[in-house]
């Protein structure tokens, strides 16, 4: 048998169905288990799980936010563009803001309130009902169309660029069994199966890197770098015939290339105002931190949730060196005759690096850790679906059922996520680039979501009524500006008529520079629309108010250590940005 094979052999395929039988029988072992100790069904524990070590919270937020668009989209991005992408993966520095200020927040409001459950809870208390259940569509709507759909549609091409499979059976076949995973395992097998696949998909990405470099560099692994960066600086040729380079973060030219895509520290301001939406205020993310075990403290919650919030930290430094890096490998391989490494689509990069630097055997183990990592990033997204519809919308209207029934519309509304997931994606293979897409939704709702937080917890003259016209309509000018981007190719083409040429600042203007300009003019709107509608009650800002004995309690959650491990994610973000400058 040919160990260095580039393809996969029986004993690759013999060890993924194998493999795959035993994460089923320690995802299903873990769930029973769990079931026994509950007494009976708990819609909440079914959701959200019970209070989980830190260790397992940081591993499951980096879990659910490693899906198919890193395998593919990442990878594919860093053998285009290089390490221009990086801004959206070097954000360890955002989490620490979710641990250190938005936990106690969301601790102190679930004290008022008896417990916080979604997002929106936390928006119908400190703003209206109506502004938190316009976040519940707006969420659905963006998990539906973005997050499921894309999560299956790179994963099809994940699939058959790894495994030969066919896109649709890769696609429907990941999505299916991942609504099946979802239904029958809750929260607490997406926890548990994150944290199985971790370390196999950090140990597996991390060989794809290093093999990768020896490759490259011809036995070396620094050889390797050196001739990745060297490659690098020769990409990106301007219409002058220079080489801008792929080999940095910031673009300031405009004539790179890439300066549309990345323009100078636009890029960063608009990368952290997804991260603070996604990181801080996302359904998908916060629920990892929001279980709570019984009879636990005030400070032993906070304790756990920040400590899991700083292990993700450290986790959200490597996708960058998984996926990203191997993708610049892969094109930097491909341009040399002799390797015997082809590229022929960037998107394939990262299932064609595996396929090509990995012994056999080690191929069918690290496909496992690939295959539980799509299948718990995608069921994350299906259990966030399921927890917003049950909890927003199904118990307000149907009060006092029983566990058993509420269990039971979670899960159906899963099922309906699933059949709209595949619904979906035909249509989404007709709308171009899928990460554009995909980063291109999430600046137009990032801006009226950061806004709507931070001024809500950090203003206590901001009123309910300006939280609501935030919200909706941050949402409403964002819907326009995707109209406009379909109708005009994201400002590409050349639009004539009245209408487009007075509006052109509008739907021309570089996505990530609109992005910063929604965002001040939804905190303008709510600071005037303050100054004229009736101020928040007592109990509201109450609600956002630490008193001395939550302040003493706050002091008690954290030690050195903490404050420690925290500047170390802060210091590796600085750094990464100072050799990638």
């Amino acid at each position: 048998m040919n160990w260095n094979s580039h393809e996969f052999l029986w004993i690759d395929w013999v060890i993924i169905v194998v493999g795959i039988l035993a994460v089923s029988w320690a995802v299903w072992r873990s769930i029973r288990k769990d079931k026994r100790l509950q007494q009976g069904v708990s819609s909440e524990d079914y959701l959200f799980g019970k209070g989980e070590p830190w260790y397992i919270i940081g591993a499951a937020i980096f879990a659910a936010n490693i899906g198919s668009e890193h395998l593919v989209g990442l990878a594919g991005t860093g053998a285009n563009h290089g390490v221009g992408m990086a801004h959206w993966e070097m954000q360890g520095w955002m989490i620490l803001i979710l641990g250190w200020l938005f936990v106690p927040f969301y601790q102190l409001m679930s004290n008022k309130m008896g417990k916080i459950i979604t997002m929106p809870d936390f928006l119908k208390y400190r703003y209206t009902p109506k502004t938190g259940s316009w976040l519940s569509i707006i969420t659905l709507i963006a998990y539906v169309l973005t997050k499921v759909s894309v999560t299956a549609f790179t994963g099809g091409i994940f699939m058959q660029s790894l495994l030969g499979l066919p896109f649709w059976y890769g696609a429907i076949g990941l999505i299916v069994l991942t609504g099946i995973f979802t239904v029958l395992g809750g929260m607490k097998g997406v926890m548990t199966l994150s944290a199985i696949q971790t370390p196999i998909l950090i140990i597996g990405s991390f060989l794809v890197l290093f093999l990768g470099l020896l490759a490259l560099g011809g036995g070396s692994v620094a050889d390797g770098w050196t001739a990745m960066i060297d490659f690098s600086k020769t990409l990106n040729v301007g219409a002058d015939g220079v080489a801008h380079g792929t080999n940095h973060m910031f673009h300031f030219n405009t004539g790179n290339p890439l300066y549309d895509e990345y323009p100078g520290f636009w890029v960063f301001i608009g990368a952290s105002i997804i991260g603070f939406w996604y990181w801080c205020t996302d359904q998908h993310i916060v629920q990892r931190v929001l279980g709570q075990r019984k009879g636990e403290s005030n400070e032993a919650v906070m304790n756990r949730a920040r400590r899991g919030t700083i292990a993700a930290g450290y986790f959200k430094l490597l996708p960058v060196f998984m996926f990203l890096i191997p993708g610049m490998v892969a094109a930097a391989l491909a341009a040399r005759p002799d390797s015997g490494f082809s590229l022929d689509n960037p998107d394939t990069a990262f299932g064609a690096m595996v396929k090509f630097v990995l012994p056999a055997g080690v191929k069918g183990i690290v496909t496992i850790g690939f295959i539980s990592a799509l299948v718990a990033s995608l069921a994350a997204f299906f259990n966030s679906c399921a927890t917003l519809f049950t909890e927003d919308f199904y118990k307000p209207m149907f009060k006092n059922k029983s566990e058993a029934r509420y269990v039971f519309v979670g899960r159906a509304a899963t099922v309906v996520v699933v059949i709209l997931g595949i619904v979906w994606i035909p249509i989404m293979m007709s709308l171009g680039s899928l990460y554009s897409y995909l980063q291109g939704i999430q600046s137009l709702l990032a801006p009226a979501m950061v806004a709507v937080f931070a001024l809500g917890i950090f203003s206590k003259k901001i009123t309910p009524k300006a939280g609501e016209w935030g919200m909706i309509g941050g949402f409403i000018i964002g819907m326009v500006r995707l109209l406009t981007n379909i109708f005009t190719n994201t400002g590409k083409d050349l639009m004539t008529g009245w209408y487009w040429e007075h509006t052109s600042w509008f739907w021309q203007t570089n996505w990530l520079i609109f992005e910063v300009w929604l965002l001040i003019f939804i905190i303008l709107l709510m600071i005037v629309v303050s100054f004229f509608t009736k101020k928040p009650s007592a109990e509201q800002i109450a609600a956002i108010t630490f008193d001395k004995e939550f302040k003493k309690q706050l002091g008690k959650s954290w030690n050195w250590v903490d404050v420690a491990a925290s500047v170390g994610v802060v210091i590796f973000c600085a750094l990464f940005y100072w050799y990638f400058w």
